[in-house]
């Protein structure tokens, strides 16, 4: 897999000031009682696992209050596009599980532990309120089903 590697600083750099203000706006149509600490928190968890997901064939799976943020950000193509780009892909493809059987809570917090290795292994701090595995309040998506797309988009 060719990407370019790049320093946490430098990736999360990639998102401007006024596009991380945008995307906790954004986000905060489903979510009114996020601060605005809690929403830079949340672009700079969705950054780093995006980034992460380009260091690893394997899929990995976003926490829920991570996959709202890069919901939005999905919805801004051209910054999302250069910043996919940027980390040397060509796209970051959001891969939706369409199994209908439910989710499996066991699998979901092996997703998660994998997911926030890689994270660290990448070099970014993972931020507990953000992760249902560190410690996060909001864990109601043991295994959403979400992930990026590791082999077909890059």
């Amino acid at each position: 897999m060719t990407t370019t590697h790049l320093h946490p600083r430098e990736v999360l750099d990639l998102i401007s000031p006024d596009l991380r203000a945008q995307l906790v706006k954004d986000v905060r149509k489903d979510w009114p009682e996020l601060t605005d600490d809690l929403g830079e928190r949340g672009v700079s968890q969705m950054a780093a696992y995006l980034a992460a997901t380009v260091t690893t064939e394997e899929p990995l799976t976003p926490s829920l209050r991570v996959d709202r943020f890069w919901h939005e950000f999905l919805k801004r193509s051209v910054p999302y596009l250069a910043f996919s780009r940027a980390l040397g892909v060509d796209y970051i493809h959001h891969v939706p599980n369409e199994d209908e059987g439910g989710s499996d809570p066991e699998a979901g917090r092996a997703a998660m532990a994998v997911t926030t290795t890689v994270i660290r292994e990448a070099g970014f701090t993972v931020d507990a309120e953000f992760w249902p595995n560190e410690g996060a309040a909001d864990c109601s998506q043991c295994h959403a089903g979400c992930t990026d797309s590791p082999v077909g988009g890059k």
